[in-house]
């Protein structure tokens, strides 16, 4: 792969001396996934940087969403190929071996930083013959990215408008609405008045504090609430709330200096955010995936899919999660 790619070398990589395997070529914005004996079976490529990919004349990388799905399914219709649907509500034709996929577009500001958009574009996974009927359930796409935990996507993309939902209060580093860090899980769906949708965790990593065997839950998400609860674990003692999403669809709304944060366009959030901050002489703060917040305030703004567009959610975080989470 390094050979076709000008010597190219991943920046990430897992298991590429083991057989099966992938590795990120950032350069090229691709990621390379290896099967048994380390055999080329699949190749991801990304909507901001990779190559402009086209099937039978149509492109199908850092588009619309929803006008490659049109085009794909036509394709499918008039060639007797079948379509189904995967978790993301993206289409994935087995014949072809394509799994279509989307992520945030974005763009330079006038002063030359990156910043986000409001637009989805496509990426897509393409993979051999013998991944092509279940790309995402193979062992080797897995180790690459495990979709298993995903939520499946109900078929439509229902958001709330800002009247019809609750507001929040807002106490940065303690807690959000009626919810406190520190609390356990059974306190927060207490609050809550539900019990969650569905819980994620993992096994141990052998780190210290942790100790060794037990399941360590991690998250919970309440549809009802609009928000997925985010759990600290330290050995023998049980997990203890220390971060709250707020969802970007369905979630309350939570203001920040005049700001509504929930549901929002995501460039006019971070736009107002910068803004403030300067005017106040506070720092921005970039968490993970270039998500926007307030240093030291534990905020930050994210975005989550709405079809073809995006929108603003937040996560709010006790003291230390940045550390931890």
């Amino acid at each position: 792969m390094a050979d076709a790619l000008g010597g190219a070398i991943a920046y990430a990589s897992q298991g590429l001396d083991k057989g099966v395997g992938w590795g990120s070529y950032a350069d090229w914005g691709i990621t390379a996934v290896y099967g048994e004996d380390s055999d080329l079976v699949g190749v991801a490529v990304d909507a901001m940087e990779g190559p402009l990919v086209s099937l039978r004349g149509i492109g199908l990388i850092a588009r619309v969403p929803s006008a490659v799905d049109a085009e794909l399914r036509d394709l499918a219709r008039r060639e007797g190929a079948s379509v189904r649907v995967i978790r993301s509500g993206d289409p994935e034709i087995g014949a072809w071996g394509v799994s279509l996929g989307a992520q945030q577009e974005q763009g330079l500001s006038p002063e030359g930083y990156v910043e986000r958009r409001d637009r989805a574009i496509t990426r897509a996974l393409l993979v051999s013959r013998e991944l092509a009927d279940d790309p995402y359930g193979s062992d080797a796409v897995k180790l690459w990215r495990n979709v298993s935990t995903v939520r499946p996507h109900p078929g439509v993309w229902p958001v709330r408008s800002w009247q019809e939902r609750p507001e929040w209060d807002w106490v940065p580093l303690e807690g959000i609405g009626p919810l406190r860090f520190g609390m356990v899980p059974q306190q927060v769906a207490t609050v809550l008045g539900e019990s969650p949708v569905s819980r994620g965790g993992r096994y141990p990593y052998g780190l210290p504090w942790e100790g060794p065997g037990e399941w360590i839950l991690e998250k919970e998400r309440f549809d009802r609430a609009g928000v997925t609860a985010h759990y600290w674990c330290i050995r023998g003692r049980l997990p203890i709330l220390s971060a709250v999403t707020v969802h970007g669809r369905s979630g309350p709304q939570v203001e920040y200096a005049g700001i509504r944060l929930i549901g929002e366009s995501v460039e006019a959030v971070d736009a107002a955010l910068i803004r403030y901050l300067d005017d106040n002489g506070l720092v921005l703060s970039y968490g993970c995936g270039g998500d926007l917040g307030a240093h030291g305030l534990g905020m930050y703004v994210r975005a989550t899919r709405t079809g073809d567009s995006m929108i603003s959610e937040a996560r709010f975080c006790s003291a230390g999660w940045e550390d931890h989470g």
